[in-house]
C-alpha cells in the first residue's frame, strides 16, 4: 500500500482553495473581458482590480485582503508541518521527494530547482539536522526509484 505523501496532501488542500478563490487569468482581450463579466464588473472596471503577481492572474481589490490572509495560513501551514516533524522523517522527506521529481533531479542531478520551489538554501539545509535527513532520505529513495525505472 502507498503511504499518502504528506506535502502532496497539504499542496492539494491549498490548491483547492486557491482555485476556489475569486482569481481570474487572461491572455487576450476577450478572456479579459469574461473574466471581468465572471468578476461582477465591467471591462471599464479596471480600478477595481489589481494583479496578483502570477502572469495574466487578478483578483478585485475588495480580495486583497482575503488573498492576502489566505496565502500567509498557507505559509504558516507549510512552516507549522515543517515543525512539527521532528524527525525529517515525515513531511520534510515528503516535500523533498515531492519537489526533486517536480524539478526532474533525475535528469539534471541537481537540487537547486528543488531548493528554490521549497524557499530553502543549502545554508538551511546544513543548519537543520531534520532538513537534511529529510533530503537524505528523498535522495536515496529518489535514486531507488530511478534504479527501478531502469530495469
Amino acid at each position: 500500500m502507498k503511504n499518502i505523501n504528506q506535502y502532496e496532501k497539504l499542496k492539494e488542500k491549498h490548491s483547492k482553495e486557491f482555485n476556489k478563490f475569486p482569481i481570474k487569468f487572461a491572455f487576450s482581450e476577450s478572456q479579459f473581458k469574461e473574466a471581468m463579466k465572471d468578476l461582477g464588473l465591467t471591462e471599464k472596471d479596471t480600478d477595481k482590480i489589481t494583479g496578483i503577481g502570477i502572469g495574466g492572474g487578478f483578483i478585485r481589490k475588495s480580495d486583497v485582503q482575503a488573498f492576502n490572509e489566505m496565502n500567509k495560513r498557507h505559509r504558516q501551514e507549510e512552516k507549522d508541518a515543517i515543525k512539527n516533524d521532528l524527525t525529517g522523517e515525515g513531511y520534510i522527506k515528503d516535500m523533498f521527494e515531492y519537489e526533486l521529481a517536480n524539478h526532474e533531479c533525475g535528469y539534471t542531478n541537481n537540487i537547486d530547482d528543488t531548493l528554490i520551489a521549497l524557499g530553502l538554501t543549502i545554508d538551511n539545509i546544513n543548519n537543520d539536522e531534520r532538513l537534511k535527513y529529510g533530503l537524505e532520505l528523498a535522495l536515496n529513495r529518489y535514486r531507488e526509484n530511478e534504479e527501478e525505472e531502469e530495469l
